[in-house]
This record gives C-alpha cells, structure tokens and sequence, in this order.
C-alpha cells in the first residue's frame, strides 16, 4: 500500500501495471524485484502537480513547475539499476525535484539507510517534502541547496543520483563518493556510472540517447 490511497480507483492501480509491464517487457530496464516492489510503494502519482494524476503511469516527463520535470519512468528505472542499491547505505539525490526518486531510493535502503535530497530551487524543495511527507521516511529529508557548491553535503555516501545534465561530472560529486561506492548522472546525452575504487581511482561507463534539464548552480 502507498500512502493517502484511500481515493484510488482500480484504473489506477491497472495504470501502474501497464507501466510495470512496460518497463519490464517493452523497454526492458526494469530487472530488480526490489525495484518493482519499491514503485509499487513508492507511487508516482503521488509526486506529480495538481491535474497531472492522469498522466503519472504514463512513460514519460511531466511538468512540475520551475521549468522542471518529474523524470520519465524507463530513465529512473535504467539508473536506479545502475545505482544497484542495497539497504542501509547511504545515498545522496541530486536534483530531486518532485521527491520521487528520494521516495524510492529510501525504499530501497530501508529504515537503517538514509537519503539525502537536494534541490536548488526553493519552491521545488518544498514541493519535494511535501510529497515525501505522506510516507514517513524518517530516514530520508529534502534540503534546499546547491549540491555542487562546498557546502553540500558534510560526509561520504555509497551511492549518489543525479537527475540533471551537465557538460562533466562536477568534482564536488565525486568527492562526496566514498571508495567503493557508484555515481549515476547524465552527462550531455548520456547517463554516466563512475565507480570509485579502493585506490582513488574511477572506472567509468556510459551510455547514449537520453535528454535532461540542465543542471543549476554549475559555476
């Protein structure tokens, strides 16, 4: 069950099948048990403006206002797999907009993990929270702020998201990945993993023919 359900309708809950079907058997992204049972709790209509419900099982960005969007399903699915999330590890979100990708990740960390969500814009942040709010993460929170900036955030995570395109790989992200650990983020048209090893260095893979907004706050 997801939080505040007592409105759904059984069309919705079809809606969120078809989409799971999809993933899984047309654009094939979605593998991990963990991350199907983490969708099904973690439910997308629940992230997206007033209007949009309609919308929410459908593959692809919707409109969250602040020139943003909730990101499309296949995407967050193909990185959350990149990610490969285990419990209790610690994760960081960058760009989290909506709070979706927060919800899910602190799905798939459990109470004894934790995630860290930031969103450089105000509204945004806020709009995030609230959504989260419903599904009593304690484990998880939202913060305004700029994730490249060196105030953000003050330890090492295992695992870190990003959902905003930039030109490189900031190096303040690379910094906040502890040794062992896995960046996901889209660089131009590429979702990029960077796993960083035991001796500092990276190995790196990539993949082509994916579109995101910019990200803000690179200098």
């Amino acid at each position: 069950m997801t939080a505040n359900k007592t409105d759904i309708f059984a069309d919705d809950w079809q809606g969120l099948d078809d989409l799971i079907d999809r993933l899984k058997n047309k654009t094939s992204v979605l593998q991990s048990d963990r991350i199907e049972h983490a969708l099904r709790a973690v439910d997308r209509k629940d992230f997206v403006r007033e209007g949009y419900g309609v919308e929410a099982y459908e593959d692809y960005a919707i409109p969250i206002g602040e020139d943003q969007t909730i990101s499309q399903p296949t995407t967050v699915v193909y990185m959350l797999e990149m990610l490969d999330i285990k419990p209790e590890q610690t994760v960081f979100d960058v760009g989290c907009g909506s709070g979706w990708t927060t919800g899910l990740l602190a799905h798939l960390v459990g109470k004894d993990g934790q995630v860290v969500g930031v969103e450089i814009k105000d509204k945004l942040a806020q709009f995030g929270q609230n959504n989260l709010d419903p599904y009593n993460f304690p484990h998880a929170e939202i913060r305004q702020g700029n994730a490249v900036a060196d105030t953000q955030p003050e330890e090492p995570f295992d695992r870190l998201l990003a959902s905003a395109a930039a030109p490189k790989i900031p190096d303040m992200l690379t910094r906040q990945l502890r040794k062992g650990g896995i960046l996901v983020m889209p660089v131009d048209n590429k979702v990029v993993r960077l796993v960083r090893n035991a001796d500092g260095t990276y190995d790196r893979t990539e993949k082509e023919g994916f579109r995101f907004v910019p990200m803000k706050g690179i200098q």
